[in-house]
């Protein structure tokens, strides 16, 4: 296996992945319920602080007149979802190697590799913003009716005659960007912690995971998107849970897709 050197400190190489069954995401939600539970106030808290976020984002847009791009700011939540959960995979990973918890584990998961991981959260910031920035102007090309209130606009724009045009190209596009957000992430920022390795490495590495491992990686997909969207229709209050299991699940995901090193 060649090895080559980034910064004197990350490795680029190809990392083997292991090929796992439809059965292991059960066994992830499984393991991450085992962890919430262990972890106690320190996973809720972390959930508690991701739903007042939101609910400051929200706010904050509605305040400005932008509350069409509420909806779409909540989609692209699944978007930067990996990098938001960083500290409930240094949770999983201290309890794995049974040390006790602390105050900031995002903060402690961040400095273990922190180059390499910025390298990904910059990747999916930009699609993030591609998926704003796109719906915004979807919005103003397609949509011919008056912008309507937070309440309607569902049944207002996309689910309205008006509004056909604009909803199919958005459903299109999210499609195409959650893939690639989903491709790249679902066991990079984990395996960024584990390992100095750098982020082209693991975003190389994610991606031949979820194709080598297709019918389970698109049931843990659909499981992602089902516990998430859970948490946005309650005004994002189910998060505080759905956010903590998913993001200890993941930890043991990436467990079982990558042999250990040694």
């Amino acid at each position: 296996m060649e090895t080559t050197s980034i910064d004197g400190t990350a490795q680029q190489y190809e990392i083997p992945v292991n090929q796992v069954s439809l059965g292991h995401p059960w066994r992830w939600l499984a393991l991450g319920w085992q962890d919430l539970r262990r972890a106690g106030w320190h996973s809720l808290a972390y959930g508690a602080g991701i739903v007042l976020i939101s609910l400051l984002l929200t706010f904050t847009l509605m305040a400005e007149g932008l509350t069409f791009l509420v909806p779409f700011l909540a989609a692209g939540f699944y978007l930067v979802a990996p990098i938001i959960a960083l500290g409930l995979y240094q949770m999983s990973a201290r309890l794995e190697r049974g040390e006790p918890l602390q105050f900031c584990h995002a903060r402690e998961a961040w400095r273990r590799n922190q180059g390499q991981i910025g390298i990904v959260t910059a990747g999916l910031l930009i699609v993030m913003q591609l998926w704003i920035a796109a719906n915004f102007l979807l919005f103003a090309m397609l949509y011919t009716g008056m912008q309507p209130p937070l309440d309607r606009f569902v049944s207002a724009v996309l689910l309205a005659p008006e509004g056909r045009a604009f909803t199919i190209a958005s459903v299109l596009l999210g499609l195409v960007l959650a893939w690639v957000s989903y491709a790249i992430s679902a066991i990079s920022i984990p395996l960024l912690m584990d390992r100095k390795v750098d982020g082209f490495t693991a975003i190389r590495t994610s991606v031949r995971a979820v194709v080598r491992n297709w019918p389970a990686m698109t049931l843990w997909a659909a499981l992602i998107v089902l516990f998430v969207g859970l948490g946005l229709v309650t005004f994002y209050v189910g998060l505080a849970v759905a956010m903590p299991l998913l993001g200890h699940a993941t930890w043991h995901a990436y467990r079982d897709l990558i042999p250990r090193e040694g």
